[in-house]
Formats: structure tokens, sequence, C-alpha cells
């Protein structure tokens, strides 16, 4: 992955990849599939950013029909512990073979789906606590 954060609120990835699959249908689907992946990040205040990305599957790869490349946009919002990201998408799954190599939908036929995924990060130790120690021994 490259990717560059522009300014505070804004950032740009490139993701080259490579999906292998175990099991095709035909003898003339390839089991190794390559594509470009384009995907950025804009916010809009401190707790709500705009994303969008987009798979490119690269072509001489075996027959892509009735398959798509994946096309996203999305809305996170951050509340605190959480992340509530809201997706429009014209692929069904959320994992790499789904929606880079098996997506049907085409999103300039109407063919959008909407995801929703809840993100929470749990820590185990306090990140303040080292501070407090210092602000405490340098009161001393």
């Amino acid at each position: 992955m490259v990717g560059r954060k522009f300014t505070e609120g804004s950032s740009l990835q490139l993701t080259p990849g490579l999906v292998h699959r175990n099991l095709v249908t035909t003898e003339a689907e390839h089991n190794d599939l390559f594509n470009i992946g384009v995907a950025g990040r804009a916010k809009v205040s401190k707790r709500v950013a705009i994303t969008g990305e987009y798979f490119y599957v690269l072509p001489g790869q075996g027959p892509r029909d009735p398959f798509h490349n994946s096309l996203a946009f999305g809305v996170d919002i951050e509340t605190g512990g959480h992340v509530f990201q809201l997706q429009l998408t014209n692929s069904t799954g959320m994992f790499e073979r789904a929606f880079i190599t098996e997506t049907t939908g085409d999103p300039f036929e109407g063919d959008i789906h909407f995801g929703f995924n809840i993100s929470r990060v749990f820590t185990v130790y306090d990140p303040k606590a080292k501070a407090r120690r210092k602000a405490a021994e340098q009161a001393k």
C-alpha cells in the first residue's frame, strides 16, 4: 500500500494487489487476479469523514462477465469510542475475494447495496496514566 496524507483532513491510498482463488468455476478463469485499488478520505468535521474506494481488476485475466469492478462511497461517524461506517457499494461481500473478484452489481444500473459497520477500540491500559505519573513526579 502507498498512502499519503495531504492535509489534516484528506488522504489518498493506492493499493496494488493479488487475489488468489483456489477454486474457479471454469478452466478459462484464472486463479490469480491482479488488481489496483484507490481509496480516499476527506474529513467534513472533527468527527465525520467521507470515504470512497474503487478496485480495478486488470484486463486479460480470463472472462469477467458478469463481474464488475467494486465502487464504494461511505460516511464515517466517530462518537467517542465507536466509529459508525455507512457504505453504499455495488459489492455484496466485505472481504477481498468477494468485493474484488465477485462483484456482480453495476452501480450505473442502480445495483447499489447499503452496508453498516461499527468499530470499537478496547484498551487494556490507561493511555493517560504515563502523563499523570510524569506530572506527579514534576510536582514533587
